[in-house]
This record gives C-alpha cells, structure tokens and sequence, in this order.
C-alpha cells in the first residue's frame, strides 16, 4: 500500500477508500510518535489531525523520493515540534548535553561507527494486541519515563518502527548520535522491565 504508485494515485484522485485504508493503517502510530513528542492528549489530538491535513493538502507534491510512510511521519515530527516548542518543551538533538545517563563507550563502536557488539532491542511491540494489558502499560509507563531524546527515538524505531535513515533524516541527527541515544534508551527499558528483551540491530 504504502510503495504502490497506484495507491498514491488513488490519494491524489481523492478516493476516499484509500485515505481509509491509510487512515486505519497509521492513525494509530502517528498518536503513538506525537505522544512522545507532547505530552497532553489536546496536543497530540491537534497534532494529528493538523499532519492528516496536511496530507490531504500536500499528496500532489508528494514526489515518492521517500515511502509514503516517511513523508507522512516526517509531517508529523515537524508538526509536534513546532507544538513542543510552542509549549515551551523545545526538543533539541544536536547534543547529548544535560543527558545524565552513561556514556556509552567509545570502544564500543567500530571503525565504521557501527555497534562492535549489537545491544539489545524490546521483544515486543506494545500496540501489539498479544501483549497482556499489563504487560503492555509497564512497556508504554518504561518508555513514558524515559528523557525526551530517549523517550521519542526509541518510540520511532522500536515502537513505530522506522529505519535508523528515516529517523535520522526526520530528527536532523548524525547516524552516530541516533545510535548513542537509542542504546541508552534500551538500556533503561532493560532495566526497567528485566529480562523482555531480544538482541537486535542498531
């Protein structure tokens, strides 16, 4: 759905069965990515329907250089900093500075910046219907609790999914810097939660 030209073509006919399908698709994740970024359910609710706008507004210069997916979260990311910043919560990732977790060791990363050693990465998704519902509120409480950095990379990349590229490219961050902030992010989760965790990639 979301690299079919056809399905963009459909969006920019205005066929209202393929805004449905995209709706039900990513309404959801796109809750999920602005509550990390605002932390009111006002915010979030204007949040996304201000990036559903948008779409609807902006499909005819969609130019499919990026998935549709990347587009319509890149929306939503500029959106809810805009808002984080006219709520006075401006979100910034061009440091590291005033993070009070651990370094993480130099020796860590390899020549080509790459992990030496990938660090664990959450087992389950919490928008998953087969987590228990207790389960669930611990995960989504654990990454609530994280610092704003931690808190918005790990839900793009653990949560909603995307690529270290598209997080990366909507942040305006180094790969190095996403890395750094994403492992310390699952490393609190790992000790929050214990042992509901798997190795994963970078």
């Amino acid at each position: 759905m979301r690299e079919d030209p056809t399905f963009v073509a459909r969006l920019r006919a205005g066929d209202q069965d393929a805004f449905e399908a995209l709706f039900a698709r990513f309404d959801g994740p796109l809750r999920g990515a602005a509550r990390s970024f605002v932390r009111t359910p006002t915010a979030v609710e204007e949040v996304v329907q201000e990036t559903w706008l948008a779409l609807v507004k902006g499909i005819e210069g969609f130019e499919g250089r990026s998935s549709l997916q990347t587009w319509l979260f890149k929306i939503l990311v500029n959106r809810a900093r805009t808002r984080a910043a006219r709520d006075s919560r401006l979100l910034t990732f061009s440091s590291l500075e005033g993070d009070a977790s651990p370094a993480v060791d130099p020796d860590a990363f390899g020549g080509d910046g790459r992990w030496k050693s990938a660090p664990a990465r959450l087992e389950f998704d919490p928008e998953s219907r087969l987590l228990g519902s207790e389960l669930r509120s611990q995960l989504v409480g654990a990454i609530d609790g994280l610092p704003d950095q931690q808190r918005i990379v790990v839900t793009l990349r653990d949560v909603i999914g995307l690529t270290s590229v598209e997080v990366c490219e909507m942040l305006e961050i180094t790969e190095a810097n996403q890395r750094v902030i994403l492992h310390r992010g699952r490393a609190r989760l790992r000790a929050e939660l214990g042992p509901a965790t798997v190795e994963g990639g970078p």
